[in-house]
C-alpha cells in the first residue's frame, strides 16, 4: 500500500470500529470491539509514522492530508492515549457489566463517542487545510461533549453544559483568527484549492499583510488555549475532569488539550515570518504560560478531590508546554517533550483515581489515606503517577522541566525562570502532601477488594518503567522526531 492508502486508512479506521460496535450485541462485546479497532488504527498510525520518518513527509488527497514530523510526534502521542485508554476501560466499566448498569445501549453510544473523538482528533493532525483543522477540533468538542456525562446525574450534565458552551465559544474565536489568517494571505492569488493549505501559507508567510496576522494570532492563542485549557480560559476543565468517566479524562488531559496547543503551533513561524519582529508570538505564548502555571499552583494547595487535582495539573503541565514554546530554541523541543511526557503520566494517574474512586466510592484525599496498603496496584500507580507530575527525579517530567529552565537560564530569562521554578514549587509541595496522605495516611474506611487483572498490571509497569527510562535516556529515533518537530515550529527550513 502507499503512504496515501495507509493516510486514508488512519482516517477512516475509527469510522468502520464505530459501525463495527454497533453491531455488537453485548455490552462486553461492543468494549473489546473498540479496543480491537482502537489497536488496528494504532497499527496503521505507526506505519504512517515511519513512512513520515524514511521520508520527511507523506500526503494524500492533493495535498489536503498531510502528516509532517509536528503531526507525527502528535500522533504518536495520540495513539499512545488511546490505546492505553481502550486497554483500561475494559477493566474499568467491568463492575458496570457485572451489575447491569452498562447496559448494551450505553455501551454501543459510549464506543461511536470514543471512535468520532479519535476520527475528530485524527483529522486535526492530517489535515493540511487551516480551516478544516479547525472543523476537525470543533468536532472534538462536540463529540467528547457527551462522553462527560455518560453516567449521567445532575452535575455531570452541568459539566457537559459548561464544557460545551465555554469551549465552543472558545472555537469560535479560533474561527475569526482563521478567517483573519485567510484575509492576511489573501493578496497572494493563490488557486481556490490551495488558499487554506499551510503548506503553501508556509512558502509565503512573508508576504502576509502584518496586522491582520497578528490579530489572527491573538484570536486563534484565546480560541485554541481555550480548549487547550490554558489559564484564565480554564474554568471549564476542573469540572469536566471530575465528572468524566476515568477513560475519557484520560484522552481530555492525556491528548485533547495538546492537540488544542498543536493548533497553536502551525502558526508560530507563520506569524513570526509574517509580523517581522522576532518573537513576537513567543511573548504571547510566555505569558499564558505563565498564567497558566500560577492560577494552578494556587488551586493545587487547597484541592482534596482527586480529579480536580489532576486536571489544575493539566492546566499547569499545558502552561509549562507555552512556557517552553515562547523561549523558543531549545525551549522548543524540551516543550515537544513535555508535551510527550505529561501524555505518558496523565493517563496512568487518571486510570488510578478512576479505579480507587470505584473502590472508595469517592475521589476525596483524605478518604483514600493509606491506599498504598489497600491497593497495592493502583496505589502505587497513583503514588508514582503524582511523583513523576511533580518532576522528581529521575523520571521524565524532571528532564523536560530541566532542559525548559536550561533554556530560561541560557536566554536570560531570569524573570521567567523565577516565576517557572516558584509556581513548580508550590505545586510540587501541595501535590506531595496529598501523594504521602495517599500512601501512608491512617485509613478512614475501609475499601473495596482491588480489582487489577494482568492487563492493569502491565498497564501501570511499562508506563512507568517508560518514564523511568525517558528522564535517562531518549532513544535516537524519538530525538531525532521531535528535533525535526521543533524545527518545523521554529520555521527552521
Amino acid at each position: 500500500m502507499t503512504a496515501s492508502a495507509f493516510l486514508w486508512a488512519l482516517l477512516l479506521a475509527p469510522l468502520a470500529g464505530g459501525l463495527a460496535c454497533l453491531a455488537c450485541r453485548s455490552a462486553r462485546a461492543v468494549l473489546r470491539a473498540t479496543v480491537l479497532g482502537v489497536l488496528a488504527a494504532a497499527l496503521a498510525a505507526g506505519i504512517c509514522i515511519w513512512m513520515t520518518r524514511a521520508s520527511g513527509s507523506i500526503a494524500a488527497a492533493r495535498g489536503w492530508l498531510y502528516l509532517d514530523a509536528l503531526s507525527a510526534i502528535h500522533l504518536l502521542v495520540m495513539m499512545t492515549v488511546f490505546t492505553t485508554s481502550s486497554l483500561y476501560m475494559h477493566g474499568y466499566f467491568q463492575p458496570e457489566i457485572l451489575d447491569g448498569s452498562l447496559s448494551l445501549k450505553v455501551a454501543r453510544r459510549f464506543s461511536a463517542l470514543w471512535y468520532g473523538a479519535l476520527a475528530a482528533m485524527t483529522l486535526v493532525l492530517l489535515s493540511n487545510n487551516i480551516g478544516i483543522m479547525w472543523a476537525g477540533l470543533e468536532a472534538t468538542t462536540l463529540v467528547t461533549a457527551f462522553l462527560i456525562c455518560i453516567h449521567r446525574s445532575s452535575e455531570s450534565v452541568e459539566a457537559m453544559w459548561k464544557y460545551l458552551i465555554i469551549c465552543s465559544v472558545g472555537v469560535a474565536f479560533a474561527f475569526m483568527g482563521t478567517l483573519l489568517a485567510a484575509a492576511a494571505a489573501n493578496g497572494l492569488h493563490l488557486p481556490a484549492s490551495e488558499a487554506l493549505l499551510w503548506t503553501r501559507l508556509r512558502e509565503h508567510a512573508g508576504e502576509f499583510d502584518p496586522v491582520l496576522m497578528k490579530a489572527a494570532f491573538v484570536f486563534l492563542l484565546v480560541g485554541y488555549g481555550t480548549k487547550a485549557g490554558l489559564a484564565p480560559m480554564h474554568s471549564w476543565l476542573p469540572d469536566a475532569h471530575s465528572q468524566a468517566p476515568a477513560p475519557v479524562s484520560a484522552i481530555f488531559s492525556g491528548f485533547m488539550l495538546n492537540a488544542a496547543l498543536y493548533c497553536v503551533m502551525r502558526y508560530v513561524p507563520l506569524v513570526e515570518e509574517a509580523s517581522g519582529q522576532a518573537g513576537w508570538s513567543l511573548r504571547l505564548l510566555l505569558l499564558f504560560g505563565l498564567v497558566s502555571m500560577v492560577t494552578a499552583a494556587a488551586f493545587i494547595v487547597f484541592q482534596h478531590d482527586l480529579k480536580r487535582l489532576l486536571a489544575y495539573s493539566s492546566v499547569e503541565h499545558l502552561g509549562i508546554i507555552a512556557v517552553g514554546l515562547g523561549l523558543g530554541g531549545a525551549g522548543t523541543f524540551a516543550a515537544l517533550l513535555h508535551a510527550l511526557n505529561h501524555a505518558l503520566c496523565k493517563p496512568l494517574s487518571f486510570f488510578a483515581a478512576g479505579r480507587l474512586g470505584q473502590m472508595y466510592g469517592t475521589h476525596d484525599v483524605r478518604t483514600m489515606a493509606g491506599a498504598l496498603r489497600a491497593a497495592p496496584v493502583w496505589g502505587k500507580a497513583l503514588f508514582g503517577g503524582l511523583l513523576v507530575l511533580i518532576g522528581a527525579a529521575p523520571f521524565a517530567v524532571f528532564l523536560s522541566e530541566f532542559l525548559i529552565v536550561r533554556a530560561a537560564a541560557s536566554s536570560g530569562s531570569y524573570w521567567t525562570m523565577g516565576l517557572f521554578l516558584a509556581a513548580a514549587g508550590i505545586v510540587f509541595v501541595g501535590v506531595l502532601q496529598r501523594a504521602i496522605t495517599i500512601a501512608w495516611g491512617d485509613p478512614v474506611m475501609q475499601p473495596h477488594a482491588e480489582q487489577a487483572g494482568a492487563v492493569d498490571k502491565a498497564l501501570v509497569l511499562v508506563s512507568l518503567g517508560v518514564l523511568l527510562v525517558l528522564g535517562l535516556w531518549i532513544p535516537g529515533p524519538l530525538w531525532h522526531m521531535l528535533d525535526d518537530a521543533a524545527r518545523i515550529v521554529r520555521g527552521a527550513p
